[in-house]
């Protein structure tokens, strides 16, 4: 991108306005974390609830220390890991963090993307910067730049485009309760990696408990503010009805105007023209990072449902599943 890009993104950011940024995970609406007026904007431009918070996003690692009170030792490992990185770490905020972006909650979510167009961005602000994905609320996450010239149009003043995200899934969120780690929500940093550096770890974002499949619920109350983001029971959707299957043969007969989200390879009992592969070589990765392109070409045709596999609940897997069930509102056949 030209440095005229970066000069017009800082000017933009520095008056109050929201610009779209590339990262490794998605694309996001980005305002400067001071800017009460251009939050404001973020969150009507997505008709996001102020119930859900806003990551921060920071160019270097030492930009950390005035946004926090202080950083716990096992929250340091993982951020001397995997920084820059798909990593947001929630820590107790200083009084610099204004409310608005935490929900009303003590501990903001901060992280340091890696992808060289937005660290550089972020390198030339005096200021970090919150950045929710560029998407309309509870819509598929944008992955390049022509999907949120779609969403938005002539809405936000300027979108860098730094080509398709090459990771494709939201950052993994992690926290502290009760001494250990807490997975909040489930990313390309997968709870087996955390593990390794931390040891025992808290999955909270499987406290979530879903729709099952007769329709019993224990959700908590999405209106009370939310821990952190992507944790709401209907997510990252397709307008086209969605749903993760963990049988596909109760499809076999009925098939028509249904397309098939797989994960490694076709059933021949199933219409083969319908068929979507992520991943032939069965790589978690790859299938993650084409997970929202495909869901957004899928969206764009004329299916009447979209019917997702259900991916092994290992490593990527577990958030890639996340985001399927979500997808569909919570609801797993």
């Amino acid at each position: 991108m030209a440095p005229s890009q970066i000069e017009l993104a800082v000017e933009l950011l520095s008056t109050n306005e929201v610009v779209c940024i590339p990262t490794e995970t998605v694309y996001g609406l980005a305002a400067s974390l001071y800017s009460e007026k251009a939050i404001d904007k973020i969150y009507a431009l997505k008709g996001r609830p102020r119930t859900n918070p806003l990551i921060v996003h920071i160019g270097r690692k030492e930009d950390l220390a005035p946004l926090c009170i202080e950083v716990p030792a096992p929250l340091q490992r993982l951020i001397d890991r995997f920084w820059p990185g798909p990593l947001t770490v929630l820590v107790e905020k200083s009084d610099s963090v204004p409310y608005t972006v935490t929900a009303g909650s003590s501990r903001v979510g901060v992280r340091m993307p890696n992808h060289p167009l937005t660290l550089g961005l972020l390198r030339a602000l005096p200021f970090p910067l919150v950045a929710p994905s560029a998407n309309p609320y509870n819509a598929i996450s944008p992955t390049t730049a022509k999907h949120v010239q779609d969403y938005f149009g002539t809405q936000i003043p300027l979108i860098l485009d730094g080509g398709p995200c090459q990771q494709g899934l939201e950052s993994t969120v992690v926290g502290i309760e009760n001494g250990k780690v807490a997975i909040y929500r489930q990313g390309m940093i997968t709870t087996e990696q955390i593990r390794e550096l931390v040891g025992d770890v808290i999955e909270a974002s499987a406290e979530l408990k879903l729709v099952n499949k007769d329709n019993s619920t224990n959700v908590p109350d999405t209106e009370k503010a939310q821990a952190s983001p992507g944790m709401t029971l209907k997510h990252y959707a397709p307008k086209t009805p969605t749903l993760l299957c963990e049988h596909l043969e109760k499809f076999y007969a009925d098939a028509e105007g249904k397309a098939f989200l797989l994960f490694q390879k076709k059933h021949p009992a199933l219409p083969l023209a319908h068929q979507y592969v992520l991943s032939e070589s069965g790589d978690l990765a790859e299938a993650a990072a084409r997970l929202y392109q495909c869901l957004h070409e899928l969206d764009s045709r004329s299916y009447r449902q979209i019917i997702c596999e259900k991916f092994p609940d290992i490593g990527i897997g577990r958030a890639i599943n996340d985001r399927l069930l979500r997808a569909g509102g919570g609801i797993i056949s």
